[in-house]
């Protein structure tokens, strides 16, 4: 199979990313004898200038990994709880019935640059000042700007300079957006990691010392004070809500990312870890429990029925994340069950031959609450979003006012000695609320996935986790860690992760081959962002599926909508052999990933 660039291979290191500054810059870490903790650190620190219409400091990111001589499998959870003043109680006098997708109102305490402090503290071998350096180059000399960011400058350009003055004296430089290839800065974020450091050493000489101290400034120091009181200014979202944020300097200093095992499901010898339910991350290990008993090794990888099946397997997967998933410290997720073998093969038996329109959720007696699925399918009409004063993104002639959605980025490594990491960062985008001016970043919009049901499992409550959609992922083979893999996409990420995997398991390919593959995605259940609108039997295929593989999937009943021939996610991943051959394969859509290694 043709793909446009080859598969990875080699001894000394991988990393892989969305993109390329990312990677390069991560394997100069391994070439200069960091390991792959302070690789994907150093990465992530740079995607935050590289691709800030994707993510930033003060987003979320959830983290796996494995050390070198164990064969364990660990989640560090950056993805921050909401505030202890967010109670639906709140919002909802504020006149809402869903969260708000940008301003402050949405905003969840930020995960991300702690959970990296902490990942690089606890496992990592270098210094701040050293995993800063290039984020800080970037920022203060000029990172290339893909057109990407452009796009989205562009789309939220009336909101800078009507509502968000502070933005738009980042992004708006001269009156217009960044120039697509060209540069642009960020002084006051480079300030920001530069004064950081110095506190830091001043603190201390010691590396871990230094890293307390750091996550003690981003809490309660000139960081933290910073985010707080830009939360509590009044500013207006990005459809005309106009809303104090809820933040406070407890929220910031009671919080701390912590460790917790992944959940874990074994198909065709791959036993694959997911985040648990308070991401997305285990309804990829529904579909393979729903995939185990079809013959997919028959299949054309490519072909009609393969997408069709898993598309089918996967609406059930989804519905039931919708009914049932939830922050386990605070509801019961019956992840036992939805996983267990006589479920799935019961579930199984709904899958047909021919799409189905309907929201199938199971039943498992004693939990999950159900949604109004009429509502969601109601808010995908454009005129539900005029009602509240968005316009859809149906509307192309609304291109300079609507709100730029955001996104999200993925990075994974691998190192000589055998340690694996991988991280989906996302959230903080310079979509997602006014940039904090002194800091040079904005905050995040996580609290969006919270429902306003007090009775629903993904309740807002305070101290809660959002079920985020962020979902890395780290299969384990022959008992030993193998290989780190992800997309940023979000609903879209398992979707692509699963057929990713089945390719691999079935298909023959390897990473680069099955990365590249034409992909797709449904739309059937309730998007985990606002307006949480759902669109039934809608799957979106890239083009080189070919008409014929089209026609079949429409004959079978779906709702077909063809996307660009790379327009399916940003899938990278990296692996380790038992002989010790590393691997590793980038995703060419979008012309930014890249993988390096050697």
């Amino acid at each position: 199979m043709f793909t446009t660039r080859p598969e990875l291979s080699g001894t000394f290191g991988m990393a892989s990313s969305t993109h390329w500054l990312a990677s390069t810059v991560g394997m100069g870490v391994l070439e200069r004898g960091g390991n792959a903790f302070d690789a994907a650190t150093t990465m992530a620190f740079v995607l935050h200038i590289a691709e800030p219409h994707m993510c930033g400091p003060a987003g979320d990111v959830p983290i796996l990994f494995a050390t070198a001589g164990s064969d364990d499998v660990t989640v560090l959870c950056g993805q921050g709880p909401a505030p202890a003043n967010a109670t639906i109680e709140h919002y909802r006098s504020e006149g809402l019935d869903l969260v708000p997708a940008t301003g402050l109102l949405a905003t969840a305490i930020p995960g991300a640059t702690p959970a990296w402090l902490t990942l690089l503290r606890d496992h990592g071998t270098w210094s701040l000042a050293q995993i800063l350096e290039p984020a800080i180059g970037y920022a203060s000399n000029g990172c290339p700007v893909h057109p990407d960011i452009t796009a989205s400058v562009r789309g939220m350009r009336r909101i800078f300079e009507r509502d968000w003055p502070t933005s738009a004296e980042l992004w708006l430089r001269g009156g217009a957006p960044p120039q697509a290839g060209g540069l642009y800065r960020n002084p006051a974020l480079a300030a920001t990691w530069r004064r950081l450091i110095l506190e830091v050493e001043a603190a201390s000489g010691d590396r871990s010392a230094q890293l307390d101290a750091a996550l003690d400034i981003w809490c309660q120091g000139f960081i933290g004070e910073a985010l707080v009181t830009h939360s509590a200014i009044a500013a207006p979202d990005a459809i005309g809500g106009h809303y104090t944020g809820v933040l406070n300097g407890q929220d910031m200093l009671g919080w701390r990312p912590g460790y917790e095992a992944p959940v874990t499901y074994t198909y065709e010898g791959m036993e694959i870890a997911k985040c648990g339910p308070w991401s997305q991350g285990p309804v990829l290990l529904q579909g393979l429990a729903l995939l185990r008993g079809i013959d997919l090794a028959g299949m054309d990888v490519a072909g009609a029925e393969f997408v069709h099946v898993i598309t089918e397997a996967m609406k059930l997967a989804y519905a039931d994340r919708e009914v049932f998933y939830g922050d386990p410290l605070f509801v019961d997720v019956p992840l036992e069950v939805l996983l267990s073998d006589g479920y799935n093969n019961d579930r199984r038996t709904l899958l047909a031959p021919t799409a189905s329109e309907n929201f199938r959720p199971g039943i498992v007696k004693g939990y999950g609450h159900p949604i109004d699925y009429a509502a969601a399918v109601a808010r995908a009409d454009p005129a539900w979003r005029r009602s509240r004063g968005a316009l859809s993104t149906a509307e192309p002639t609304a291109a300079a006012t609507r709100p730029a959605s955001g996104d999200t980025v993925h990075l994974d490594v691998v190192d000589r000695w055998g340690n694996l990491v991988s991280a989906t960062p996302s959230g903080g985008w310079l979509q997602a609320s006014p940039t904090v001016a002194e800091l040079g970043f904005p905050l995040g919009s996580r609290a969006q996935m919270f429902w306003l049901d007090p009775d629903h499992p993904s309740s807002l409550l305070p101290g809660k986790r959002p079920r985020t959609t962020l979902t890395p992922s780290l299969a384990r083979r022959d008992g030993r860690p193998w290989m780190a893999f992800g997309s940023p996409g979000g609903d879209g990420q398992d979707q692509w992760q699963l057929a990713f995997l089945l390719r691999l398991a079935h298909g023959g390919l390897n990473l680069q081959e099955a990365i590249e593959a034409p992909a797709f995605h449904s739309d059937h259940w309730p998007s985990s962002f606002w307006p949480r609108e759902a669109r039934p039997l809608r799957l979106s295929v890239e083009d080189r599926f070919g008409p014929d593989v089209v026609a079949e999937l429409q004959r079978r009943g779906h709702d077909v909508a063809i996307s660009g021939p790379w327009s399916e996610g940003r899938l990278s991943a990296v692996t380790r052999e038992a002989d010790g051959m590393l691997r590793a394969g980038a995703n060419p859509r979008g012309m930014q990933g890249y993988a390096v290694g050697r």
